[in-house]
């Protein structure tokens, strides 16, 4: 039987200029803004509270990131407060790339490409004309990812991966089987900036290993006030 993490946490990145503005990150290596940089310390601040701070028995903490700066910088966010770690990038943890469409403002997609735009508010794949990765590819690469690191970290340990809106959703439904159900990928929603998941395994009698779902969007309590999105 292999030995998997004992929870993985799955932590988009803090706010951006062009989350602010509403335009496509994809892959667009856009850095955090000043409430993106006070969003992540506060994220870093509660994900020590209650998973390290509460949990002595746990021995480790790996953390996995994005190679991209929005991704990485919250990463390094959470790792300063641990103190000792240092964030591994990964590429295959990048978002998702939305080709022609990256750093385009969703507003002037809507009007200079309203079928296609339609089609992709609808999850019919109208983004994809423009070069933009399939969902399912995501997913793949997303879930072979969790799969390494996961038997890699040590059965003592946390396992942190800081990513992207698009690249948790999409790699989550592949991982908990969603995807098979609603091939379109539009089951759940995106987490909000310097939110998280939590999964735990649950291993099966065949010697595989069954991911739960404990946490979806969750965040610092702050995150549910006007605070949370106030210019700094």
């Amino acid at each position: 039987m292999t030995n998997h993490v004992r929870s993985v946490f799955l932590i988009r990145h803090g706010r951006t200029s062009y989350n602010a503005a509403h335009k496509l990150q994809g892959q667009v290596d856009i850095p955090l803004d000043a409430v993106g940089e006070w969003q992540v310390k506060q994220t870093a601040a509660a994900l020590k509270s209650l998973y390290v701070d509460r949990r002595p028995e746990i021995n480790h903490r790996f953390i996995v990131c994005s190679d991209l700066k929005r991704a990485h910088a919250t990463a390094q966010a959470f790792a300063d407060v641990l103190g000792g770690i240092e964030p591994v990038d990964d590429r295959r943890v990048r978002e998702r790339s939305f080709g022609d469409w990256d750093g385009h403002a969703v507003a002037e997609l809507a009007e200079r490409y309203p079928e296609d735009f339609r089609s992709w508010m609808e999850s019919r794949g109208g983004e994809l004309k423009y070069g933009a990765e399939p969902k399912e590819a995501v997913g793949k690469r997303g879930v072979e990812a969790l799969e390494d690191w996961s038997t890699r970290a040590g059965d003592d340990t946390d396992l942190f991966v800081f990513s992207h809106g698009a690249w948790i959703a999409q790699t989550l439904q592949t991982l908990l089987g969603i995807s098979a159900i609603d091939p379109t990928f539009s089951t759940v929603v995106s987490l909000r900036n310097a939110h998280w998941v939590r999964l735990v395994p649950m291993d099966n009698p065949d010697g595989t290993v069954r991911w739960r779902l404990l946490d979806y969007n969750h965040g610092p309590a702050i995150a549910d006030t006007d605070e949370w999105e106030r210019e700094r």
